[in-house]
């Protein structure tokens, strides 16, 4: 049994993958956890495939490589899957999570994904668009992570996420309003099978 739970986000360079790590480093850290988030890319550029990594434990995580097995996949874009192979490694019993307008049978169906494998889909663009006007899927993703696998508190987290964008967008408060919105929306609409 591993002493902690890992994430691997895939996405493209764009979207946030490497923030939203962050963002839900930032709200483990604050919850008492033991985490660490970071991303795996070189000279990718706007569009090219990048994947984030997430670490969460209750004690200190000496381990500090490149997550191999993770417990969760999250898909920033579905399209990934068809050139990368975004369930590599993910362990029996595992959750995928994928941005995407398919439901979770169509993706299970086209990409011959294992029976024990819990699969989520949500239309995380239309989120982000909807609620501020950028195709950013990352923060909806953020918070039907939370939802899909209960690993954070909800209300906590989206606390803290509050507190993070309003630093980093002090002066667009339509931002910091949209992206929890986003949140908030994607935790409520995530689709299971």
């Amino acid at each position: 049994m591993k002493d902690f739970y890992e994430i691997r986000w895939h996405g493209r360079g764009g979207q946030g993958a490497k923030t939203v790590a962050l963002l839900f480093a930032d709200a483990a850290l604050s919850t008492g956890k033991y985490i660490q988030a970071f991303p795996e890319y070189g000279p990718e550029r706007m569009g090219a495939p990048v994947q984030s990594f997430n670490r969460l434990a209750d004690k200190n995580i000496t381990v500090h490589c490149a997550v191999e097995s993770p417990d969760v996949v999250v898909v920033l874009d579905q399209t990934l899957m068809d050139s990368v192979d975004t369930i590599s490694g993910l362990i029996d019993n595992g959750i995928i999570l994928i941005n995407t307008l398919k439901t979770p049978k169509d993706i299970r169906d086209k990409y011959k994904i294992k029976s024990d494998i819990k699969i989520f889909t949500i239309n995380a663009s239309k989120i982000s668009i909807e609620e501020f006007k950028v195709h950013k899927p990352n923060t909806p993703m953020l918070g039907a992570l939370v939802k899909v696998t209960g690993i954070l508190d909800f209300d906590k987290m989206l606390k803290d996420t509050k507190e993070k964008l309003g630093i980093k967008f002090k002066s667009k408060p339509e931002l910091i309003e949209g992206n929890l919105n986003s949140i908030k929306r994607a935790y409520k609409e995530v689709v299971s099978e």
